[in-house]
Formats: structure tokens, C-alpha cells, sequence
């Protein structure tokens, strides 16, 4: 049974379990000679591990297919909001490419900063941890709303959209914030599964 929580839209599950029980029912069909089902669930794990390469190609696309020297804003680290555990998190994939396009990258998390700065350790030259959103965004080029944490929801975006490099981009992950709002403030929207709001 999928509970309400994994039909919604995202860039993809993360934690330390869910794949890994994906990946033992790929197993045990294999075994039982099920292959149709194994190649079922097996897709399941391909097309989550898709989502988050669409996110990056996005964020790609739209920021004029190029991110070097680019500040990109992320918010939200953690596999999912209310805890500090990153173990598969969407944000480790993500922010690994953004780094190979050569973007730079300030993360901010209520919970999950120092999990972060362990899961990018040696390759997080270019990138700044930073505990406050505000700050986080600052002078950034695009804003990646990777885990929905309730607090994203009540921040200022207009204080946010004026200390942002322009044109402003929001790519939200989790459908999560108004875009309608986020779009009269000025910034140009990108979320999952729903046409673009852009003033470009």
C-alpha cells in the first residue's frame, strides 16, 4: 500500500530504506524467476533516480545551459522534512551535479547542515553551508527547493527576491510554495509537472 505522502510530485525519494526494499523485492523476483515484476519494481528505483536528473537538467535549461560560477541557493538537505538524516537524500545527487556544471552552491537546513558538509566532504570546494535561508540566498541566481520543510512556506520571498541576482529563478522540488505569489513578487517558477510562471 502507497500512502498519499508518495503520490505527490518531487524530485524523487530518498532515506535508507525505501531503495533498499525496492531493491530486495527486485531481488527475491529474480530469484523466483519473476522477471516481469523484478523489471517493475526495478523501473520504479530508474525512474526516481530520472526525477532528479530532470530537476538538474532544468535548473540546466532555464539558467541559459550554463551554471558556472553560478550561485545556486538550495534549500533543504534532509531526505525529508522534520529530521536531519540525508542517508540517499535527493540534495546528495543533486548538488553533486550542479557542482560538475560548476555551479556554486550556499545549503542551508533547520536540521541536517552538518550531515551535508559530511556528504560533500572533498568535493565541496565552492560551496557554502550556511544555517540562515536568508543568507543562503543571497546574491544567488536560482533558488532549488529540495526538501519542503514547513518553514520554507512563511519566509519573506519578497526580502528574498530583492537580495537575488536578476532574473531570479525558483526551481521548487516539492511543489511546495505559492507559485502564483512567488510569480507577482517577480521571480520566474519552475516546479514539478506544472507549466513554467517566467517573465522571461
Amino acid at each position: 500500500r502507497i500512502g498519499s505522502k508518495f503520490l505527490e510530485a518531487g524530485v524523487g525519494f530518498g532515506g535508507s530504506c525505501f531503495r533498499k526494499d525496492l531493491l530486495n523485492l527486485v531481488y527475491l523476483c529474480e530469484y523466483y524467476k519473476l522477471d516481469d515484476v523484478a523489471k517493475f519494481w526495478n523501473s520504479v528505483v530508474e525512474i526516481n533516480d530520472n526525477q532528479m536528473d530532470r530537476f538538474v537538467n532544468c535548473i540546466l535549461k532555464t539558467m541559459f545551459r550554463t551554471l558556472v560560477d553560478k550561485k545556486i541557493a538550495i534549500f533543504g538537505f534532509a531526505f525529508k522534512p522534520d529530521t536531519g538524516d540525508t542517508r540517499d537524500a535527493p540534495a546528495i545527487y543533486i548538488c553533486k551535479r550542479l557542482l560538475e556544471e560548476r555551479a556554486r552552491l550556499s545549503i542551508t537546513d533547520p536540521h541536517a547542515i552538518s550531515n551535508a558538509k559530511k556528504d560533500l566532504a572533498g568535493i565541496d570546494e565552492g560551496v557554502e553551508f550556511i544555517e540562515n535561508p536568508y543568507e543562503a540566498a543571497r546574491g544567488a541566481h536560482g533558488l532549488a527547493l529540495i526538501t519542503e520543510w514547513s518553514e520554507y512556506r512563511s519566509l519573506d520571498y519578497q526580502k528574498i527576491f530583492d537580495s537575488m541576482a536578476k532574473p531570479s529563478f525558483i526551481f521548487d522540488g516539492r511543489n511546495h510554495l505559492d507559485h502564483q505569489r512567488l510569480f507577482e513578487i517577480g521571480f520566474n517558477v519552475y516546479a514539478i509537472g506544472r507549466p513554467p510562471l517566467t517573465h522571461i
